[in-house]
């Protein structure tokens, strides 16, 4: 298992068995990072994006794909080496898992057609797949980023649910018994937390309180509040508030707006009480962080 800091960031790679490892990659800073690793052809990657976003540079950077929160990307290309080459945007959470084609051909038995790159015929093509990522995929990813186990455990821990992590992404199956789900709950708390996301960013300059957003989307506010901080490693109102700075930054790069416009489509009376809060976030004031731009 090896574990660095990457800026603020960090970088954790897990060993699960002999050509199959994963990679948990968190940005907690206000800065993108950088993570680079050699892979070689053999390899196949999934990624998952739990939080935040990213972007996959290629050929000397010359052919990018982004990867956004709650997607995930697969690729896989046995003609030529996809090194990983990712630009991790501030407060992003990534989950990547690779292995060899031998190792993820070894977890399938032959009657797994419904898996396109597993049939003969494309053997030798490259397949790249972007995918929205299911509540019940949510669930394990945020189960992998946040356990807090004995290191004698966490190996065995973490390839549990990686295992579980790879059933649940091919299970393409519409005839699942739904009664015997075991994550029938869980996937249901998502997707009112996901709601509950959703109905703060489209409301920013005037969100909801805890208790009427909670009522909104039909959990009780601990569990809408414990379920939102698992999910997105941040409590409700932190979230939005990085959220609407990230923004803000945006529109002052655009040119279009001043600050007063800007602080008040983000929900500020007063342009002091946005510039007090773009510097707490940023360590600057807006005028010269454009000023900054400018030069």
């Amino acid at each position: 298992m090896k574990l660095k800091n990457v800026a603020q960031g960090s970088y954790e790679e897990v060993l699960i068995d002999d050509g199959f490892y994963v990679l948990k990659i968190q940005n907690e800073g206000s800065e993108t990072i950088q993570v680079h690793r050699e892979i070689n052809k053999r390899y196949i990657q999934f990624h998952f994006c739990l939080k935040g976003g990213a972007k996959f540079l290629f050929n000397q950077g010359n052919y990018a794909l982004d990867i956004s929160e709650e997607n995930s990307l697969l690729l896989y290309n046995t003609k030529m080496d996809l090194p990983l080459n990712l630009e991790v945007t501030p407060s992003s959470w990534i989950v990547s898992i690779v292995m060899t084609l031998r190792k993820f051909h070894s977890l399938f038995s032959s009657d797994a057609s419904y898996i396109p790159f597993l049939a003969d015929e494309n053997k030798e093509k490259k397949y790249y797949a972007q995918e929205t990522i299911s509540p019940a995929i949510a669930v394990v990813l945020s189960q992998i980023i946040n356990y807090n186990l004995h290191p004698t455990i966490k190996k065995l821990y973490v390839k549990g649910k990686i295992y579980e992590l790879i059933s649940l992404y091919f299970n393409k199956s519409t005839d699942a018994d739904i009664e015997q789900c075991p994550f029938l709950v869980d996937e249901e708390n998502v997707k009112r937390i996901r709601r509950a996301k959703e109905l703060i960013l489209a409301n920013m300059a005037e969100p909801p309180s805890l208790a009427d957003l909670a009522k909104e989307v039909g959990l009780s506010l601990k569990r809408l509040k414990e379920g939102f901080k698992q999910i997105y490693g941040d409590s409700v109102y932190s979230y939005l508030f990085d959220y609407k700075m990230e923004y803000a930054r945006r529109l002052l790069e655009s040119g279009q707006y001043n600050v007063n416009e800007i602080g008040l489509k983000i929900g500020y009376s007063t342009s002091s009480h946005f510039i007090a809060a773009f510097k707490k976030k940023y360590g600057t004031t807006p005028k010269k962080y454009v000023m900054a731009l400018a030069n």
